[in-house]
Parts: C-alpha cells; structure tokens; sequence
C-alpha cells in the first residue's frame, strides 16, 4: 500500500507543478519557457496514471482524494498560506475515504 500511496503523491505532484509552471507563467508574466516545463509535468502525470494497478474510476477517485491532500501541502510550503482549522479536518475527512477506497480493492 506504501508503494501506491507514493505513486499517487508523485502523480500529484507532477499535475501539480505542470499546472503551477501555467500559473507563474500567466499571472507573473514570467518567460513562455515555463511551458516547457509545464508540458512535461503533465505529460509526466498521465503517464503515471496508467501506472497505477486498478481500474481507472477507482483510480480517479483515490487519486482526487490525495491530489487534494497535496495541493494543501503545496499550499503551505509552496505558497506559504497558514493552513486553516477547516483545510485539516477536511484533508484528515478526505483521507479516510480515500484509504476505505484503497483498503476495497482488496476486498
């Protein structure tokens, strides 16, 4: 389970950092070579999708749960926003449901 969950916080990071490298590029106006990187990443992030050993609705389902976990992370140590109170009961509530999906493709 390790193994996957890893897989997933590196798909995540990578769709992540694609769609940020778009971001500094159109609201900071920062070179267009940032969509080189950009492109990459998201390349980088379906790839590894198909990675993943389960059916791709499971899969997307799962996926959103720790993709949104990490975009708080991102949030905090990328952004420097002060989590709230609410962003961690929900990442703690998201969580869980990913792990009940997670624990049934066993079953």
């Amino acid at each position: 389970m390790i193994k996957i969950i890893g897989l997933f916080i590196l798909t995540a990071l990578a769709e992540i950092s694609g769609c940020y490298f778009v971001y500094i590029w159109a609201k900071k106006v920062v070179s267009a070579c940032f969509l080189i990187p950009a492109a990459l990443c998201l390349m980088l992030f379906a790839w590894l999708l198909t990675l993943h050993p389960e059916a791709s609705g499971r899969i997307y389902a799962t996926y959103g749960g720790i993709y949104v976990v990490t975009s708080l992370i991102w949030l905090r140590l990328v952004d420097h926003v002060k989590l709230s109170t609410f962003d961690l009961i929900g990442a703690i509530i998201i969580l869980l449901g990913t792990l009940v999906i997670i624990l049934g493709w066993r079953t």
